[in-house]
């Protein structure tokens, strides 16, 4: 009877219909819980379905808890280990803002509306492909560090060009905060325009960095392509399919 909850509780595999129709419907539930946070006021409602959802985490999470020793795979030390994994302490965060819904005595742990959106990340456990993209992050993490290294460089060097060549006045460059600003979103390629150079050396150094920009960022999309495509043949491969299938 465990193993069978395990197997409904976790990813579904082909074929077990159970198992899907649990993912989907806390697919459904995750998103419905972040629903209050985009509004700026409360409604009698958003305690309903903070109290709903809640309720169905907690299940969710001693069921998970109970089938442990199937996840943890030590046997016994599985229930100790568990609620120190990963995910038990996205889980259990995620939990703690709502139990002041289902009893006063938890109020301690009405923390901030913030904590909620910890929830959204329990979408990555119902979604291969977020995983498969996570696996392609850390395959690649040698790359995506040098960039942002490069980055990180690059944008303290032309803010600290902007700096000393602007003149320090309102609308402009008066801290070196604001120039740290400027070069991050002129190095992505945003430059919303709020503070803009007014020289023309620091134009000329806003030029150049919106086109080293488009180089830098650009940089890591191929590797992380061709990285992700690996791993989605690689899936293929095991499930029996044709491996080109996903690239076409």
């Amino acid at each position: 009877m465990r193993r069978r909850i395990f197997e409904i509780i976790e990813q579904s595999k082909d074929g077990d219909k159970t198992s899907l129709v649990y993912d989907l419907a806390m697919l459904v539930i995750i998103i419905v819980s972040i629903i209050p946070l985009t509004f700026v006021h409360e409604y009698p409602v958003f305690h309903t379905i903070e109290t709903v959802t809640i309720t169905i985490f907690i299940i969710d999470y001693l069921l998970r808890w109970m089938t442990a020793d199937y996840k943890v795979g030590k046997r016994g030390w599985s229930f100790l280990i568990y609620p120190f994994t990963g995910w038990a302490i996205i889980d259990l965060l995620s939990i703690l803002p709502g139990l002041s819904m289902l009893w006063q005595g938890f109020k301690i742990f009405r923390v901030t509306r913030l904590l909620r959106i910890l929830r959204l990340f329990k979408l990555v456990r119902y979604s291969e492909k977020i995983q498969v993209f996570g696996k392609v992050l850390y395959k690649e993490r040698g790359v995506l560090l040098g960039v942002l290294g490069i980055s990180v460089f690059y944008v303290f060097l032309t803010a600290l060009i902007m700096f000393n060549a602007e003149p320090h006045v309102e609308s402009t460059f008066d801290t070196f905060f604001d120039a740290l600003y400027w070069a991050t979103v002129t190095l992505t390629t945003v430059g919303y325009g709020d503070v803009t150079p007014v020289t023309d050396l620091g134009r000329l150094v806003s030029m150049i960095s919106s086109l080293f920009g488009v180089a830098i960022i650009a940089l890591p999309s191929g590797v992380i392509t061709a990285s992700y495509l690996d791993e989605l043949r690689a899936i293929k491969q095991k499930k029996g399919e044709d491996p080109d299938e996903e690239a076409k």
